[in-house]
């Protein structure tokens, strides 16, 4: 098949091997760690809210809220286009990206949990500075603060989950850091839905409660095993073997604690694992899981719904109550969209979803900029019926990032670096995440402004081409064990000639 579709057999076989039950320390462990994924999903859902709320503005962007009430001669295309309003939301993944560097070195040799411990932190001073904001220097250095925390927890969380869950499952487990993003995009609409109606200060109870998940984090890190693999990458067999005994549950582990140390010896061999990421038999990691996929997940479109669904629809025409009623379901749909998820990518796999996810998402694109090409602009109401037109569509959208880029662009990269490589190619993966985050969230307000309905049309033609990528350059992985996906390329229509080595690496050998 073209794109490699079929489960290899020889890596996948060895998943039989490896036993496990579900024991209370492995429910805990992914628990814990899963709730990085809530301060990333807390903030996407309670940002936009916040910068949609009158008294926000009045406080900080007077000139946005007497544009907002007198909607001037301008098209409402364009009544939040403002550069340091979006840099209130960019500036956190500005800060995610850089941080994710110093993550990469304490994830790799201080272990995940060290990671996951440091992001709670800063993502609690972060909210605290936001609560207490008296001016826009505050909001930004509060939400640099939140892009440490969601750097550190970004990095380490998707390689907690994926090394902590047994090869048939590890789908749905990894998931888990999507679900935690969904129901705190969730729970951050709703508690914007009610602040809004707190004067003048419902929007510091907003920003400061993004320090309630931070802190559940830190006491439940506190108590959090080290990722058996993390252990044996630090030489510490002896702890990792009970750690793996503990968290798997039954004594018979030789052989997935073999294989954890073989990619051990392979990890330790590597002097400078960012420079190794860029050697030719890690082609095919670096292009997809450190490139392609997370700018991709971006350029979807569905990180700008998140951030501004308030202002989206506040803009088409919807009151400040029911634009933030919109948001909720929305984010009710991703919630929903995410057990569809991991009920499904263990069975029908990964590029089933991707595939599928895409072509919904295409076709809803498609529909929203038509109705708003033909029934929107230069200040007229948008008639009711196509109101609910463009809310389906959004909706269907939502569903579908939902249950395929959404949680995907977490999984699939965290399984494909090789244990020497894992923590930088993670960091890869969130620095290239967060910097089409950033840029996304810092050029949408314009783009709507300029493109008008024309932003839709670009995003359905990204989608095209992601799916394209996908088809056509990843293997399935599901229920292949973590440390044996490398095999996957060796057998690969296109990357096969980038794995096998060369003439003169086999007269070496």
């Amino acid at each position: 098949m073209a794109g490699g579709g079929f489960v290899h057999t020889e890596a996948a076989k060895r998943a039989h091997l490896y036993e496990y039950k579900i024991t209370q320390a492995f429910v805990f462990a992914c628990c814990v760690a899963a709730l990085g994924g809530s301060l990333f999903g807390y903030d996407l859902g309670v940002s936009g809210g916040v910068t949609s709320m009158d008294d926000f503005l009045k406080h900080f962007f007077p000139k946005i809220y007497t544009r907002k009430q007198q909607h001037l001669n301008e098209t409402d295309y364009c009544k939040y286009d403002n550069q340091i309003l979006t840099l209130f939301t960019s500036s956190l993944y500005f800060a995610a990206l850089v941080s994710t560097f110093g993550a990469s070195y304490i994830t790799r040799t201080k272990g995940r949990r060290a990671s996951i411990l440091v992001g709670s932190i800063s993502f609690f001073l972060g909210g605290l500075i936001n609560a207490c904001a008296i001016n826009i220097a505050m909001l930004i250095i509060g939400r640099i603060f939140l892009g440490f925390g969601i750097g550190f927890g970004n990095q380490a969380v998707p390689l907690y989950l994926s090394e902590t869950a047994p090869p048939k499952i590890r789908g749905m487990i990894n998931q888990l850091f999507q679900l935690t993003t969904c129901v705190g995009i969730l729970i951050a609409s709703i508690i914007n839905y009610f602040t809004e109606k707190i004067h003048p200060w419902g929007w510091r109870l907003s920003l400061g409660l993004a320090m309630v998940p931070a802190a559940l984090m830190f006491i439940g890190g506190v108590f959090l095993p080290e990722t058996p693999n993390s252990l044996v990458e630090q030489g510490k067999l002896d702890e990792a073997r009970k750690n793996l005994v503990k968290i798997r549950g039954t004594q018979n582990v030789d052989v997935e604690f073999h294989d954890l140390q073989d990619a051990s010896e392979a990890a330790r061999a590597i002097k400078h694992p960012f420079r190794n990421l860029l050697a030719r038999k890690n082609r095919p990691q670096f292009v997809i899981g450190a490139l392609g996929i997370p700018a991709f997940q971006q350029l979807t479109g569905m990180n700008s719904i998140l951030f501004y669904a308030p202002v989206i629809f506040q803009s088409l025409g919807f009151g400040s109550n029911a634009s933030l009623y919109t948001s909720i379901l929305t984010s009710c749909m991703l919630v929903f969209a995410t057990f569809v998820s991991m009920y499904v990518v263990d069975r029908k796999g990964r590029r089933f979803l991707f595939l599928e996810g895409g072509s919904q998402m295409i076709v809803s694109m498609l529909v929203v900029a038509i109705v708003l090409g033909l029934k929107f602009g230069h200040g007229k109401e948008l008639p009711k019926s196509y109101a609910a037109i463009l809310v389906v569509m959004i909706c269907a959208f939502v569903l579908a990032f939902g249950w395929s880029w959404g949680p995907l662009g977490w999984l699939v990269p965290s399984e494909l670096f090789p244990l020497e490589t894992r923590s930088a190619g993670q960091s890869i993966v969130v620095c290239n995440n967060m910097l089409f985050t950033a840029l996304v969230a810092q050029c949408f307000l314009v783009s709507l402004c300029h493109l008008r309905y024309g932003i839709f049309l670009l995003f359905a033609a990204l989608i095209m081409v992601m799916s394209g990528f996908i088809y056509l350059l990843l293997p399935e992985t599901k229920q292949v064990p973590i440390e044996e996906i490398v095999s996957l390329w060796q057998t690969h229509w296109f990357w096969k000639k980038y794995v096998e080595p060369s003439e003169e690496e086999v007269r070496v050998g």
